[in-house]
């Protein structure tokens, strides 16, 4: 299974997009989440959304605007809410994480990893096959 990391953006416009993904792909939505962290000094948020695997193909896409949007515990945001609102409309309940920020790793590709290593950990996403 090939499971892979999706960027939008940073959660400005293209959290749009992200909504829409998740409302287009109803059937297909496995969880949304919300990974907390503090990048150059600012407390940042992640906003996930998470697609069951491809049959046939067996791929999974995450998609995710990558510490764009204000931790909503730190400074109460309208981009984070309407995650919030759609998740409701989806009867879906939001997964928080706090985790290590994107800078910390070489390049973006590492960090995906550590993330996918994470979920997989604590069974958000299937195990490696």
């Amino acid at each position: 299974m090939i499971q892979r990391f999706i960027e939008l953006g940073e959660g400005y416009s293209d959290l749009y997009e992200l909504i829409e993904i998740a409302k287009a792909s109803r059937e297909r939505l496995s969880r949304m989440m919300a990974l907390h962290t503090t990048s150059k000094g600012k407390q940042v948020t992640s906003l996930v959304v998470i697609l069951t695997p491809t049959s046939p193909g067996k791929f999974q896409p995450l998609y995710i605007c990558r510490e764009g949007v204000p931790n909503p515990i730190s400074t109460p945001n309208k981009r984070f809410d309407l995650f919030v609102q759609t998740a409701a409309e989806l009867n879906k309940s939001i997964i928080e994480l706090d985790v290590k920020p994107s800078d910390m790793f070489a390049e973006k590709e590492l960090y995906y990893q550590h993330l996918i290593g994470i979920l997989r950990m604590n069974h958000f996403i299937p195990p490696l096959q």
